[in-house]
């Protein structure tokens, strides 16, 4: 029960020392860090200008707004009091030490705040990851995201499958209960299995875009690859606008790979700098080259790097067929070109650019096309539902729970059409926390900030 907790408190707001400062305080004694700190409490949802006091010394700590939130009509529920402060570390520390000197208050651990929210029923499971990746969005695309799935797009969806899943079981349950009464119809299988097709087909839709659309989260990830000194770790460096990496002249440097992570074009983008790829070297390079190859074959685009200057460079081209992933060829080093660039396009997918990572002549146009690029992949996920993996591991349990039931079809067993529709009904459950979730609350919670 609510009541049986501790009374938590944290700072809500950015690392001190900022202009203002928030300190919220949640739980029953709510009420009474009001009337320790600042002596009354406010009327509710309106702010007050208060003077805090430590209330061992009376010592005057600030001079600050102060808001009462009483339960239910709060964040999380609980009664809330919320302190505006001035934004210093030693005000932050007093403020702390006046709150915890009060018995039954104490800090509150990371994502705490929202936790109860959700206990409470402020918010389901998949609200709270979405709050989550709000706090986290980097560029507007997931800003945009989060936000949808903050306002409830896939819990909102979740539960009504789930409403019609259980009207289907019912249908069929009141079929094995009251097979003899006169008023239940004959084969309510039937009409309960064509909800449970038009279901899983629904579902199903929305699994389909699920790839970019987790995708969204962590960014696209663009792997430079390439042979040797071809100006990789130079390219890395004008398209992060900083020295993220270390340029020499010296043929393998670059050893590890460093990420390095842009919004271009409003959409995340991960960069990778690989360590050039050739044979032999001494073991600490090969590890690097293993390393390269492996992160360039599972990343989404690979920009194949070759020195643009040098003759008989097209022979190099040819290994950019070596990647699954979709690759453009990017021939470096044209402030070096005496003649002319050997591109070697052998690939009807392969996009050349010629460019000198050096001065940035023709970087423009790349990163117009990485722009293009990232549009076109995430251009789905605006009505995208599925964000997580956790999402998509749930929905896809419940088509196949939904598949059993209807492989069983109107003539099978009705208890096992009637368990198969409550397994369906208990993953989406799980989904946005309504059911058995105890075993992921504990990982998703710790993800958020203390204060929130």
């Amino acid at each position: 029960m609510p009541d049986a907790r501790p009374t938590i408190f944290a700072l809500s707001s950015g690392r001190p020392p900022t202009a203002i400062a928030v300190v919220r305080v949640c739980g029953l004694q709510a009420r009474l860090a009001l009337e320790k700190v600042i002596g009354r409490v406010p009327s509710p949802r309106q702010a007050t200008l208060a003077r805090v006091r430590d209330p061992a010394s009376g010592e005057v700590i600030d001079e600050a707004l102060a808001l009462w939130f009483p339960a239910p009509r709060s964040e999380t529920g609980e009664d809330m009091a919320e302190f505006q402060l001035h934004g210093g570390h030693a005000v932050i520390a007093a403020v702390f030490a006046a709150l915890g000197a009060i018995e039954g208050l104490r800090p509150a651990e990371p994502g705490e705040f929202t936790r109860r929210a959700f206990d409470n029923g402020r918010l389901d499971l998949t609200e709270a990851e979405g709050l989550a990746d709000l706090i986290a969005a980097e560029t507007p695309a997931q800003r945009r995201a989060a936000f949808r799935q903050l306002k409830g797009q896939i819990g909102d969806r979740a539960e009504a499958w789930r409403g019609r899943i259980i009207e289907a079981l019912a249908l069929v349950e009141a079929g094995i209960d009251f097979s003899d009464e006169a008023d239940v119809p004959e084969n309510l299988v039937t009409p309960s299995l064509l909800t449970a097709q038009q279901l899983r087909a629904e579902i199903a839709a929305a699994l389909a875009g699920s790839g970019h659309a987790e995708r969204l989260r962590d960014g696209l990830v663009v792997a430079i690859a390439g042979p040797p000194n071809a100006g990789k770790s130079t390219l890395l460096n004008r398209l992060a606008k900083r020295e993220a990496a270390i340029v020499s002249p010296l043929p393998g440097t670059t050893r590890d790979v460093i990420e390095v992570h842009l919004d271009l074009g409003g959409y995340p983008v991960t960069l990778l700098d690989t360590a050039g790829m050739r044979e032999g070297g001494e073991p600490v390079e090969q590890e690097g080259v293993r390393r390269a190859r492996a992160r360039a074959g599972s990343a989404d685009l690979v920009l194949w790097v070759t020195d643009g200057s040098a003759i008989g460079v097209g022979a190099e081209d040819s290994k950019i067929n070596q990647f699954i992933s979709r690759t453009w060829l990017v021939a470096n080093k044209l402030d070096l070109a005496v003649d002319k660039l050997w591109i070697n396009c052998e690939s009807e997918s392969t996009v050349s650019f010629a460019i000198s990572a050096l001065t940035g002549a023709g970087v423009e146009r790349l990163v117009d096309a990485l722009s293009a690029f990232a549009g076109d992949y995430f251009a789905a996920t605006e009505s995208a539902i599925v964000t997580r993996a956790r999402h998509r591991r749930a929905l896809d349990d419940t088509v196949s729970a939904l598949d059993r039931a209807l492989a069983l079809g109107a003539s099978g067993s009705e208890e096992l059409i009637a368990e198969e529709l409550r397994s369906a009904a208990t993953t989406l459950g799980r989904l946005t926390g309504r059911v058995d979730v105890e075993d992921v609350l504990d990982v998703i919670f710790r993800e958020f900030c203390i204060g929130k």
